[in-house]
């Protein structure tokens, strides 16, 4: 008897639709999963409805369980945590997370799918990719005890640096955002707040996150001399200009990209399984809660990604709710 489960593609740039999709029966070393919730990364993600992967990028940008291409027909997500229904006994009936796209059910090797600590919640599990995306941010910055840092950019990713960053010992963090909205999320995490005006300056480190030009020329003049920025904004097919003229040279100022798909040189010990589970443990923190600022069905997602890419819902993550429909 075939299974049939439920998934979201991107049919072509700016328009999704729900397929469905037969399920192979899992081998031995494999799980099968429903899915209990999915999380929609609104940079990353929107970024890829709306079309706008460079041609250059399409293998780099490729999610681990994607089928299709860009820029469509592509499935494409990555925050899915759901319970295992078969597969080894270790894992039978573990609430787990996977790099897996928005579907009601899915096969996976076990190795793929990390369970959730008992002290998470299924709902806030979702956020762990993102997470995961801030650790190995600041194993690539290793900030210091009592360094004075901006994160530049209020969005998922750099929310959740500046949560990551409230913990540090003696350290000043100041969340930098145009959206005056921005101060309950960073009160929520712990840090402070500020327009990009009257940010703070003669920072030892800025993260910027903001996928703006705008907010890489602030991140720049926020630091002190022989300051680095991180740059984790990833811009697509847009080109932006900098202010490299100046006092950038006699500042002997530094910008350094990180990326999530290869583990910190720092932390060259540490494998990607290491990274997520450390992750996981993380979001122990109910401060994390406020990184989820929205909700929806999964049958809702064609009507969804459109008004998410346009801004007209505005969201750090927006979570996806899966009900047994497939």
């Amino acid at each position: 008897m075939k299974r049939i489960a439920r998934a979201f593609w991107i049919g072509s740039p700016g328009h999704g639709e729900i397929r469905d999709v037969t399920l192979p029966d899992p081998a031995g070393d494999e799980v099968l999963v429903r899915s209990l919730w999915s999380g929609v990364s609104r940079g990353t993600e929107t970024l890829v409805f709306r079309g706008g992967v460079p041609e250059s990028q399409h293998a780099a940008m490729r999610a681990p369980f994607q089928e299709g291409d860009f820029p469509g027909p592509v499935k494409y997500g990555y925050l899915n945590v759901g319970v295992v229904e078969e597969g080894p006994a270790a894992l039978l009936g573990r609430t787990v997370f996977c790099l897996y796209p928005h579907q009601t059910r899915y096969v996976v090797p076990a190795s793929a799918v990390t369970p959730v600590p008992d002290s998470v919640p299924a709902g806030r599990a979702v956020l762990a990719g993102t997470v995961e995306t801030a650790v190995n941010a600041l194993w690539d910055a290793r900030p210091l005890i009592g360094d004075r840092i901006a994160v530049v950019g209020g969005g998922m990713v750099g929310s959740s640096v500046a949560a990551l960053l409230a913990r540090f010992p003696g350290v000043r963090v100041q969340l930098v955002d145009a959206d005056p909205a921005r101060a309950k999320t960073a009160e929520a995490l712990g840090v402070g707040f500020a327009l990009p005006a009257d940010a703070l300056g003669d920072c030892d480190l800025v993260v910027h996150a903001s996928a703006t030009e705008q907010g890489l020329a602030r991140a720049l003049e926020l630091l002190a001399p022989e300051g680095t920025v991180l740059e984790l904004s990833w811009y697509g097919d847009r080109k932006v200009s900098l202010p490299l003229g100046e006092a950038f040279h006699s500042r002997r100022l530094v910008i350094r990209s990180s990326q999530v798909g290869t583990v910190s040189p720092h932390r060259a010990d540490r494998s990607y399984a290491d990274r997520l589970a450390l992750a996981l443990d993380l979001l122990a923190d109910p401060a994390l809660d406020a990184l989820v600022t929205g909700e929806s069905d999964f049958e809702e997602l064609p009507d969804l990604l459109p008004r998410l890419a346009s801004g007209e819902i505005p969201a750090l993550c927006h979570r996806v709710r899966y009900t047994d429909i497939g």
